[in-house]
């Protein structure tokens, strides 16, 4: 244990905000039995009070005391996956406040893998509600320059980790209700988790609000755009000042372009560091050549859905 997770967790039982490194982005952590310290916390972030955030411990044993009811797909997905980059949606018990659940009757949780996390947990030896470490609504932070870009000193301290290894957030599955639905895409995709539990169903209105979950997300300050593969030229030839996101070489008639992966692990991985870097070429508008339409690319479209502007 170094002591610079020591000092984080002390830091947190006394009510501050810690920043530290999971498998997915990095997330802003506070003691998520102190209403104080979560309060803060919803601040700095500029989060709506009535959106939860997700918890995290350092084990399934801890994560499920938080739960009134374990649901059967809840134990063979917690045995598989955790940890590791899913949040499962149960029903709350009595340890679940109201300032972490956004009044929902439904609580998030997850036991993250990334070994600074579970020191951090383990020590802390309590849940700590973390969203990531960025201004709500903004792009998720995947290192600690990010996070120290983001928030400047709103965080008390920011543990180091590395650049994330998945670097989009978790799979969230609502296990709440009488058919497990998946909420949010990630890197455990809807085919590994149907693989364990079998038939999973879609989001409807009534499904409980959850981190990530709004239109507009993970969105850079310049205006973004996704575009087909056969109109990005047609795109770039209106002369605007424009940024490119895209799987092609790049083109000379554009001043500022990322190549990306084609591989959706490896492009999920860049995914944010990449936005980030166009959001600060100053241009008039980023255009990012829209993935392939593929249930292996679904986390990297609802993402890319959720940056750029519609229509």
């Amino acid at each position: 244990m170094t002591a610079e997770v020591r000092r984080a967790a002390q830091i947190l039982r006394a009510g501050g905000l810690v920043a530290f490194p999971t498998e997915t982005v990095y997330g802003l952590g506070a003691d998520a039995s102190s209403e104080k310290a979560v309060a803060r916390l919803y601040a700095v972030k500029r989060r709506p009070a009535d959106h939860p955030v997700i918890v995290h411990f350092a084990s399934a044993k801890a994560a499920f005391l938080w739960a009134r009811e374990i649901p059967d797909g809840a134990h063979p997905l917690a045995k598989k996956f955790w940890p590791g980059p899913l949040t499962l949606i149960l029903k709350r018990s009595a340890l679940a406040k109201d300032f972490v659940t956004g009044g929902q009757d439904t609580v998030g949780l997850r036991v993250p893998s990334h070994p600074v996390a579970q020191q951090l947990l383990k020590e802390f030896a309590g849940a700590i509600a973390a969203p990531s470490a960025n201004r709500f609504g903004m792009i998720s932070p995947t290192t600690p320059a990010h996070v120290r870009e983001d928030l400047g000193k709103d965080a008390d301290l920011v543990l180091e980790g590395g650049p994330s290894e998945v670097g989009i957030e978790s799979t969230i599955v609502d296990l709440s209700g009488a058919t497990p639905v998946l909420l949010r895409p990630g890197r455990i995709s809807k085919q590994d988790l149907e693989s364990v539990i079998g038939k999973i169903g879609e989001r409807t209105a009534s499904s409980p609000r959850h981190s990530g979950g709004l239109e507009r997300h993970y969105a850079p300050r310049t205006p973004a755009r996704m575009v087909p593969s056969h109109a990005l030229d047609k795109e770039i030839s209106k002369g605007k000042s424009v940024a490119v996101l895209a799987f092609s070489r790049p083109d000379e008639r554009v001043d500022f372009w990322l190549r990306m992966p084609r591989e959706p692990r490896a492009y999920a991985q860049k995914l944010y560091a990449a936005l980030r870097e166009l959001d600060s070429a100053d241009c008039e508008q980023i255009l990012v050549e829209a993935p392939p339409d593929a249930p292996e690319w679904d986390a990297v479209r609802d993402r890319l859905k959720r940056a750029c502007e519609q229509g």
